[in-house]
This record gives C-alpha cells, structure tokens and sequence, in this order.
C-alpha cells in the first residue's frame, strides 16, 4: 500500500526526533523520574517497595533506544563520540541496576541522569555539526543568551518554580534562571511547569512546580545545544560536556 502525499493528510504528522532531540527528551524522562521518587519517599509512610520499579525498566530501555539512534547516524568513530555512547550505556546499567534497590538507593544512582544525558547530547550536536555542518539545524536566532543558558538549565532537571505571598520565583543551580527569563520562555511555548511535581525547597515546605522544555522548546535547544561561544551573534555554548565522573552516581545522592 502506498503512503498518501502529505497534503492529503487529515493532520499534521510530527517529524521523528533527531538523535540529539530523543537525548534531551530522555534527561526530561529521567528528571520526571527522580522527581516521583522524591514525592513518593517525602508523601509515603511506607512507600510501596517496587513503585519504582517498571519506570527504571523503562528509562533503561529508553536509553539503549537512544543510543541505536545514535549509532543509525553512521558518524565516523571519533573519541567524543565514543565517549558519549560509554556513557549512555553507563547510565542504561544505573537505571537497571536501580530497579533493584530500594527508592533511597534507586535515587541516588539515577540523580546525575538528566545532567549527563543533556552533556551527550551537547557533545552530540556538536560531533554532527563538525562532519555534517551543512544539514546540521539553523540556530534559532530568536534565542537570547539568556533563554539559551535557561534551556539547558531547564533540560538538565536545574529549575524550578514556586510562589510566596502573591509572588512567583524561581530555583535554579548557576547560572541563575530569572522568573522573567522563564515567562518568556514560557510565553514562546518553549517552557512549562508541572505543578506540585518537584520536591519542596526547605524540609516541611510545599512541593514546587518542576520547570520542564515543551515540545517546541526541545527543538530550540537542539538547535543551539553544542554550539562554541564564539563572536557576538554565535549561539554560545549551552551546556559544558560533562565529565567522565558525571554517571559514576553510585554515592552521590542529588
């Protein structure tokens, strides 16, 4: 049977994730996982012992589908692309060996997973840029600085947000993500919050809207993500590639 010519189609059919895109799709499942497992140890008084246990099996099987993308590009072996292949496989082997432990455990091998799997992909992007620069994606120009560095913090799991007496702020690592950076963010449909998702900033404290890329957002940060902090007009660098420590999360809890 024959496909249709796209005009005929009775709606818009999305284009498939490019490997770097499916990266930081994959740190925003992991995030949303960490995230469940705070809630259920800060909610439960006695957390079911395996509630964990089916998204680690999941998370480890998104990864290894993460890494066959990468591997269908076909890109010459070079050492960072080695490298970023090492550590997604890293990571597959935390999120399984996680599902068996106990939530305390779980967490904290999977607390570094977002960090890392948008390292890779900056170090991805990078890689398909240098070998395929002229069908690499145009850098959304519409970007400032700021929106870029506040896409990468949002995709590594950094930001959340939160409101006291009428207020809106925000809770982000450095460099810092402004409540007016994110409503822009959030007015080009870049960026939304999760209410309730994350845990609370202080012990006894209401629990936080997680800040998270939509869709769209996803595509901007793909778009940018890798890039050199060169001469002005140069989408800089969003994110540094992590280093080869940053999926040993054996003992370092988030």
């Amino acid at each position: 049977m024959s496909t249709p010519p796209t005009d005929t189609l009775l709606f818009d059919v999305p284009p498939p994730l490019t490997p770097v895109e499916r990266l930081l799709h994959l740190a925003d499942l992991y995030t949303r996982h960490n995230d469940s497992l705070d809630i259920v140890v800060l909610t439960a008084t006695a957390p079911e012992p395996e509630v964990h246990v089916v998204s680690a099996q999941r998370l480890a099987s998104e990864t290894r589908v993460a890494i066959k993308a990468i591997q269908g590009e076909r890109l010459y072996e070079s050492t960072e692309l080695t490298e970023t292949v090492v550590r997604l496989k890293q990571l597959a082997f935390l999120s399984t060996a996680s599902a068996n432990h106990g939530i305390q455990a779980a967490r904290e091998l999977t607390a570094l997973a977002p960090e890392a799997t948008v390292g890779c992909a900056a170090a991805l992007a990078a890689e398909t840029r240098r070998r395929h620069w002229s069908t690499a994606p145009v850098p959304d120009e519409r970007l400032t600085a700021a929106q870029r560095t506040a896409l990468a913090q949002i995709a590594c799991g950094h930001v959340a947000a939160s409101s006291s007496l009428g207020r809106d702020f925000t809770r982000s690592r450095e460099p810092k993500v402004l409540m007016s950076t994110l409503r822009s963010l959030e007015a080009k449909d870049l960026a939304e919050r999760t209410p309730n998702s994350a845990r609370a900033a202080y012990a006894g404290g209401p629990a936080q809207d997680r800040v998270r890329l939509t869709t769209a957002g996803i595509t901007a940060l793909a778009s940018v993500i890798g890039l050199p902090l060169t001469a002005p007009g140069t989408a800089p660098r969003t994110t540094p590639r992590p280093s080869p420590s940053a999926t040993q999360a054996t003992t370092r809890s988030h």
